[in-house]
């Protein structure tokens, strides 16, 4: 320590670690507010796929999820009033039942095209899931290719995007 060191030291009167530790201490106790003093279980999304999901239901209540599984087909259902859209997700045998409050959704969400969905909400009591988010997995160039050869639908086909259609 040099002697104007040593003076202010002492005109405080306080050892010098002691500010130090003081800054570790709020340091310390900040996070320790953090990690349990605060709300923590919506911060963190869990992702599932639908089996995992429907084999335990109890143990995946009350926490925001975040759900994958394949829409099945003729499953989509609109209502106007109140807006709403309900659909099935499914996967290894395993279905589950989705809610979807609102009037608008992604339009890679059609009926038909073995698409796989992600949706993110709350599981229900019965075992529906209340969905505040749906986002359809697009299908890749050459999936998209490999179904127009097969006959089947794909979304966008033929439609060159624009500002009208994007």
């Amino acid at each position: 320590m040099s002697e104007t060191e040593r003076e202010e030291d002492e005109r405080s009167g306080l050892p010098i670690w002691l500010p130090i530790a003081g800054v570790f201490a709020l340091l310390a106790a900040g996070v320790a507010f953090l990690l349990f003093g605060s709300d923590t279980s919506d911060a963190f999304v869990y992702s599932k796929l639908v089996e995992e999901v429907m084999a335990d239901p109890n143990s995946h209540r009350d926490r925001e999820l975040r759900v994958e599984g394949e829409l099945r087909q003729g499953s989509i259902e609109f209502r106007a009033e109140p807006c709403e859209w309900r659909f099935v997700l499914e996967q290894e045998g395993h279905e589950m039942a989705v809610s979807y409050p609102q009037c608008v959704v992604p339009d890679t969400f059609r009926d038909g095209m073995g698409i796989s969905v992600t949706v993110q909400g709350r599981l229900q009591d019965d075992d529906s899931f209340l969905a505040n988010q749906v986002v359809p997995r697009c299908p890749s160039k050459y999936e998209m290719d490999q179904r127009e050869e097969n006959g089947e639908a794909v979304p966008h086909a033929g439609q060159v995007p624009t500002a009208d259609n994007t």
